[in-house]
C-alpha cells in the first residue's frame, strides 16, 4: 500500500507540473490525493510493526512526528522559494526525485507483512459513502459565504453529507469486512486521542492558512518572506520532535507533555488573535509561531502513543488509517470552516465601512479566536477521556491473530507498553 501510493503520488505530481488548464491541475491534485492517502495511511502501522520495543517505538513516533509536521512547515518556504524563484509548476516537478528515491528505498528496506488479499472483499460501498459525505460537508460551508449559513442550498448539502455519514455507519455494521469496524473505537486511547489531533490540527491550520494570509494580506508580506517567517516554528518543532518529547514521554507519560504542547498552541493562536494592522513580526508574530511550534513539538508524538498503545498488531493497519484521517478530515473541515468564518466577517465589516485591511484583520481575528476555542476544547478532552491509567489498568496484548500473549499492555507511556511477540517465522 506504501509503494503503490508513492508511485502513484510521484506520477500525479509530474501530471500536475505539467498541467496546463485549471482542469488538469485540479484532476491531479484529485490523484495526488489518492496516492498519499495511500502512502501516508499505510506509515504509523508499519512504524508500529517494525518498532515493537517501548524506548525504539518512541524514538521512531518522534521522527515521524517532526517529518509529518514539519514538512507542512517546510514546504511553505521550499515552495514560496520554487515560486518566486522560478516557477510554480516546479513545486510539483520537485517531488519527482523525491518519491522516485522513497519509492526505491521503500521497496528495499521496509519489511512486507502479510495481508488479506482482494479476495476477502473490499468495503467499496464504505468508502464511497463517507468519501461522498466529507465532500458534501466541506462544499457545504464553504459555499454557505455565498448563499448563508441558514439558505436551504447549505440546509440541503449539509443534511445530505449528515445522511452519508449516517448510511455509512449503518453499512459498517452490517458488513462483514468494513472498511471501518465499529469495534475499534472501543480500543481505549484510539478514538479519544483522534477527537484530540482533530481539535489541536483544526488550530494548526488556523495558523498554515490563515497566518499566511495575514502576513501577505495585511502585513504585505512577499512569498519568500512570508515562508521565511515560518522558519523558528520548523525549528522548535525539529528540536523537539527529535528527542525531548520522547523522554518526556518516557519520564513523565503521554499526557503530561500532550497537556503542554496543547495549553502552548492555544496560547500562540491567542496571541494571532492579538495582532494588528502594523503589529511588528518580532516580537509579536515570533513568539506565537515558536509557542505554535512547541505545541506541535509535545502533542503529537504523545498523541501517536496513545493512539496506537493498545491497538493489536491485526489492526494496527486500521488504527493507522484512522490516524491518518483524523488529521486530514480535521485540517479540511477546519480550514474550510475557518477560512467561510473568516470571510463572512470580512465582508460584514466591510458593509460596515472598515477599510479592506482592518476588515480583513477582523475575519481572521474572529477564526483565530475559535480555533482558541478548539484547541482548549482539546485540553478538556485530554483531561476528561485521556486519564492516566491505574497500576491495574491492564489489558492483554494479542500477538496479531486474536490470541492474548502471557503480558499485558498499559495505556500509557511507551515505557509502560510491553513489546508484541515477534511473528513466527512463517507469517514473516
Amino acid at each position: 500500500m506504501f509503494l503503490t501510493g508513492v508511485a502513484v503520488f510521484t506520477a500525479a505530481s509530474a501530471a500536475c507540473g505539467l498541467a496546463n488548464t485549471q482542469g488538469l491541475l485540479v484532476a491531479g491534485r484529485f490523484i495526488q490525493g489518492l496516492g498519499g492517502a495511500a502512502a501516508t495511511s499505510a506509515i504509523v502501522a508499519i512504524i508500529a510493526t517494525e518498532f515493537q520495543a517501548p524506548r525504539e517505538r518512541a524514538k521512531a513516533m518522534s521522527v515521524y512526528t517532526f517529518v509529518i509536521s514539519g514538512g507542512a512547515s517546510l514546504g511553505l518556504i521550499t515552495g514560496g522559494v520554487i515560486a518566486q524563484a522560478i516557477d510554480w509548476h516546479w513545486i510539483f516537478f520537485i517531488n519527482v526525485p523525491i518519491g522516485a528515491v522513497t519509492f526505491l528505498l521503500g521497496r528495499t528496506r521496509i519489511v512486507e507483512n502479510p495481508g488479506l488479499g482482494i479476495g476477502r472483499g473490499v468495503d467499496i460501498l464504505g468508502s464511497v459513502l463517507i468519501t461522498a459525505a466529507l465532500m458534501l460537508g466541506a462544499y457545504s460551508i464553504v459555499t454557505s459565504s455565498s448563499y448563508g449559513w441558514t439558505s436551504a442550498h447549505t440546509f440541503l448539502f449539509g443534511a445530505a453529507a449528515v445522511a452519508l455519514i449516517a448510511a455509512f455507519i449503518a453499512t459498517e455494521a452490517r458488513l462483514p469486512n468494513p472498511i471501518m469496524p465499529l469495534r475499534t473505537f472501543a480500543i481505549r486511547g484510539l478514538a479519544a486521542s483522534s477527537v484530540v489531533r482533530g481539535l489541536l490540527i483544526t488550530g494548526m491550520y488556523a495558523t498554515f492558512f490563515l497566518g499566511v494570509l495575514y502576513l501577505e494580506r495585511v502585513r504585505g508580506f512577499g512569498v519568500l518572506q512570508t515562508s521565511l517567517a515560518f522558519l523558528p516554528q520548523i525549528f522548535v518543532l525539529a528540536v523537539l520532535s527529535l528527542g525531548p518529547t520522547a523522554w518526556l514521554v518516557g519520564r513523565f507519560g503521554a499526557r503530561v507533555p500532550l497537556l503542554i504542547g496543547l495549553v502552548a498552541a492555544g496560547a500562540g493562536l491567542l496571541l494571532l488573535r492579538d495582532t494588528g494592522v502594523h503589529t511588528h513580526y518580532f516580537p509579536g508574530v515570533l513568539v506565537a509561531f515558536v509557542l505554535m511550534g512547541i505545541g506541535a513539538g509535545f502533542a503529537f508524538m504523545p498523541l501517536l502513543t496513545i493512539a496506537m498503545a493498545r491497538v493489536p498488531s491485526r489492526d494496527a493497519g486500521l488504527a493507522s488509517g484512522i490516524v491518518n484521517a483524523s488529521l486530514q478530515m480535521s485540517a479540511a473541515l477546519g480550514v474550510a470552516v475557518l477560512g467561510t468564518i473568516a470571510t463572512d466577517h470580512t465582508r460584514t465589516l466591510a458593509d460596515q465601512g472598515q477599510n479592506h485591511s482592518v476588515a480583513l484583520l477582523g475575519g481572521y481575528h474572529l477564526s483565530f479566536l475559535i480555533a482558541t476555542i478548539c484547541v482548549g476544547a482539546a485540553v478538556v478532552a485530554s483531561l476528561v477521556w485521556l486519564r492516566k491509567p491505574t497500576p491495574r489498568a491492564t489489558v492483554p496484548v494479542t500477538d496479531g491473530r486474536d490470541q492474548p500473549t502471557e503480558g499485558f499492555a498499559r495505556a500509557e507511556a511507551p515505557s509502560e507498553v510491553r513489546p508484541l511477540r515477534p511473528p513466527s517465522p512463517a507469517a514473516s
